[in-house]
């Protein structure tokens, strides 16, 4: 009988192109494992929402495991403790995972690895995650990254990433199986139901990911660039929550593509299928920065900005979280994440502008929320996009581009359909009046039945006034 070999599960809770699990059965029976520690990634402790994920996608795995005769064993507490106990209890004499980047959890994972080949135990780490490991990319001055366009030019003149490998049908079983805490132990899920709406929007595992990876290879993949600003359409993949969980490989999306790629003969459906790959070395280029810039999951990469006078008003704050800005759009984002977990990207962009620009209240602000609320919260993505918006990160859009919420509207949502079913308080209205209530005529407003400060809310600082508080704020940063 072979000997036992623990696979150690993270973000990485699928069976295809899973790299640790492949290696175990060179020359062990594997016992897939998953430790429920979130005190381990202090400060960014995995949100309500993405808790909820999880408790699914564990759900989905562990019965991947069962179809295959084995399980998926859980514990909670000390991971490091955890592992000891499983391998007293097995025998195992290895255990095999795929790396993370988050600052937290690579300090972890060193010292697990370094205390379990102390105690004589073979311990690898593989890069499942990521298409390219982000020690291995440097600049010509052997330093990190921290522009987007020549990071993504190093990246495809690195060696094509390996194709991705299925899983074997079957998997050798060992015979000393261990105890699992039941999933429920766990207490992922929300006391209070909040998540009706996340339940009809998601279907968590790695199943679901196939599913839409389809989908947008038939639907969206050619027409990708068209409609990926739109929040009406369904023009992205949303694919976004399953790769962070790693329901899905970056390997299997890259080569998923890249084959349809060399199917296609038309010049403007490879440039939309080339605009979606650009998109995944996005992601890599987060991990990247917060690989060699931990500080900046909590501090801005530009110092400068520690400097910035931002404003402490809480009611400002809520109402943003609320989605009672007085902005159409934002509050529709605002909305469909509160109901969702998601939100459209070009939306994201809009509700982190409006927080940070025309409120000025402290990225970090929108970060937690966003880390909370999303599924697909990550914690490289989110810490880049934040400081783009904020202008105090890497390849930052510029401080004073402040956008203008209504005609990012009128631009992105141009029939109000997105606006309309998020803020039905509006929906009554015509375009444009319906992207800035407060343009309307009192008597278009009473014909719907809105009293803005009422059935709707004035915006918490017109736009002119909050663009120009914004520069002037700049300006004494600069100064």
């Amino acid at each position: 009988m072979r000997p036992a070999a623990l696979v150690w599960f993270r973000h990485d809770l699928r069976l295809d192109d899973q790299p640790a699990l492949r290696r175990a059965l060179v020359d062990f029976a594997p016992i897939p494992v998953f430790i429920w520690a979130p005190e381990e990634e202090a400060p960014w402790p995995p949100g309500a929402a993405s808790r909820w994920w999880l408790h699914h996608s564990l759900a989905a795995l562990d019965q991947s495991f069962q179809e295959r005769g084995l399980g998926l064993v859980l514990r909670q507490g000390s991971s490091l403790e955890q592992l000891k106990l499983l391998i007293q209890e097995t025998g195992a004499k290895a255990v095999f995972w795929n790396r993370r980047y988050e600052p937290a959890v690579v300090q972890r994972d060193q010292q697990v690895k370094s205390e379990l080949r102390r105690l004589g135990l073979v311990a690898e780490s593989f890069g499942g995650s990521l298409l390219f490991e982000p020690a291995a990319l440097r600049t010509q001055q052997d330093k990190p990254y921290q522009v987007f366009t020549p990071f993504h030019k190093a990246c495809l003149a690195q060696p094509a990433p390996p194709r991705p490998v299925p899983l074997p049908a079957s998997l050798p079983k060992f015979d000393s199986w261990p105890a699992s805490v039941p999933l429920a132990a766990l207490q992922l899920l929300p006391q209070i139901a909040w998540d009706a709406g996340m339940k009809a929007t998601w279907n968590p595992g790695e199943s679901g990911a196939w599913t839409l990876l389809r989908r947008f290879e038939t639907e969206g993949l050619t027409s990708y660039l068209d409609q990926r600003d739109r929040p009406d359409l369904v023009g992205t993949s949303r694919l976004s929550p399953h790769l962070h969980f790693g329901e899905i490989s970056p390997h299997r999306l890259w080569w998923t593509i890249q084959d349809r790629l060399g199917e296609m003969h038309s010049v403007s459906a490879r440039r939309q299928a080339e605009g979606w790959l650009r998109q995944l070395v996005w992601r890599e280029f987060a991990h990247h920065l917060l690989f060699q810039f931990p500080h900046t999951a909590t501090a801005p990469l530009r110092p400068e900005f520690e400097a910035f006078p931002w404003l402490e008003r809480p009611d400002w704050l809520r109402a943003w979280q609320r989605g009672q800005t007085g902005y159409p759009l934002v509050d529709a984002g605002m909305r469909e994440l509160w109901t969702t977990g998601w939100m459209h990207n070009r939306v994201r962009m809009n509700v982190a502008s409006l927080l940070v620009k025309h409120l000025r209240i402290h990225w970090l602000e929108g970060a937690r929320w966003f880390w909370d609320t999303l599924v697909d919260a990550d914690l490289a993505n989110n810490t880049l996009g934040w400081q783009w918006t904020a202008g105090c990160g890497a390849d930052a859009a510029p401080y004073f581009r402040i956008f203008n919420p209504m005609l990012q509207a009128a631009k992105f949502d141009p029939s109000g359909a997105y606006i309309a079913r998020w803020v039905p308080e509006v929906a009554g209205l015509p375009l444009p009046e319906r992207f800035d209530p407060l343009s309307a005529k009192p008597g278009m407003l009473a014909t719907e039945g809105i009293i803005l400060g009422k059935s709707y809310p004035r915006p918490l600082v017109e736009h002119t006034e909050g663009r120009a508080a914004a520069l002037a704020a700049l300006a004494t940063l600069r100064s």
